[in-house]
């Protein structure tokens, strides 16, 4: 179930209240929302996120840890070798869980303009 907010643009911050699971209350911005549903769509690390989205790296990381905290994504760090081989940071992969796909189709429901907004399959 979601509740009504008032929708005014993309970077407005809006908190929808979703219940998820076993009734667990998860808000999320509409930012966070853009984020998540970014994530199920294939873009899986920070950087990629940011260049799909074009949110600040000050506006993703935050929105991933939260997200991460609420059960709505899964994050793992990539084995280091890779990162050295290719002479670059270590990254964290981010998936959807269930509780997370489960949020996207309430908030798609609620929000059309959601599925719009987002990135092509990866």
């Amino acid at each position: 179930m979601v509740h009504t907010a008032r929708f005014v643009s993309i970077l407005e911050f809006v908190v929808l209240e979703c219940y998820i699971g076993m009734n667990e209350n998860v808000k999320l911005s509409h930012t966070a929302a853009l984020i998540l549903r970014t994530v199920d769509c294939g873009y899986r690390y920070g950087f990629d996120i940011m260049d799909v989205t074009g949110l600040p790296s000050g506006t993703v990381y935050p929105a991933l840890r939260r997200l991460e905290r609420d059960g709505l994504v899964a994050g793992k760090w990539e084995d280091e070798s890779i990162a050295l081989a290719e002479e670059r940071p270590a990254r964290r992969y981010y998936r959807t869980t269930r509780a997370g796909r489960q949020s996207l189709v309430l908030l798609i429901e609620r929000y059309p303009l959601l599925e719009k907004l987002t990135p092509v399959q990866k």
